[in-house]
């Protein structure tokens, strides 16, 4: 996000649920509906033409999708164990797989005491809570689920891109994420309209 583009970072997310899906439906034999991979289809769709206005950002995107697709799915298998656990092994281990990039990116360190403050409440609030809650979300729903979800985040993202950072938004791209838009709410649909049903009894 910080060395590329806000707009890669979100199209990153956008690869993973379908990923993830296909994973899930390989490896851990979960059955999803035909509407369920129209919207697997309809989010390769919107991918596909969002690689055609930056293939750099796609390329990035795909690496970081497929990751944290893997990460899904191991975690789905390691349910039973403890959530908190699990959760500092991977940032230890994440420290440890980020180490060797740490001279080249890193820049002078900060002695504001703010800097720090804004740090942790990032790392606990915006990371930590939601990649625990995450684990939890795993053992309780499908994977599939869980991952086509995920394309809440970058719709949030490609709108702050353009709304905050004033990064250039194609038209392309907003037909792209609109497409992908439709994708999550074809994926829920069954939820969403059973969940309209009970209110409306």
């Amino acid at each position: 996000m910080n060395h590329i583009s806000v707009r890669a970072t979100s199209v990153a997310y956008l690869v993973c649920p379908i990923i993830t899906t296909i994973l899930a439906f390989f490896i851990l034999r979960e059955k999803l509906t035909k509407l369920q991979w129209l919207s697997v289809f309809l989010s390769a769709v919107g991918c596909v033409l969002l690689s055609y206005s930056n293939l750099i950002d796609m390329a990035y995107s795909s690496v970081i999708g497929a990751t944290y697709a893997c990460y899904l799915i191991i975690q789905s298998i390691n349910s039973k164990f403890d959530k908190f656990l699990i959760l500092n092994f991977h940032m230890i281990l994440a420290s440890f797989i980020l180490l060797p990039f740490f001279p080249a990116y890193s820049g002078p360190i900060p002695s504001d005491f703010q800097f720090y403050l804004y740090v942790e409440i990032i790392a606990v609030m915006y990371t930590i809570v939601p990649l625990l809650l995450n684990l939890y979300a795993l053992s309780g729903i499908a994977s599939s689920k869980v991952g086509m979800i995920l394309n809440i985040n970058p719709i949030i993202a490609f709108i702050l891109a353009g709304a905050v950072f004033h990064e250039s938004l194609g038209l392309l791209q907003i037909v792209s994420y609109s497409i992908i838009f439709i994708a999550v709410i074809v994926f829920n649909a069954k939820e969403i309209f059973r969940l309209k049903t009970e209110e409306a009894f």
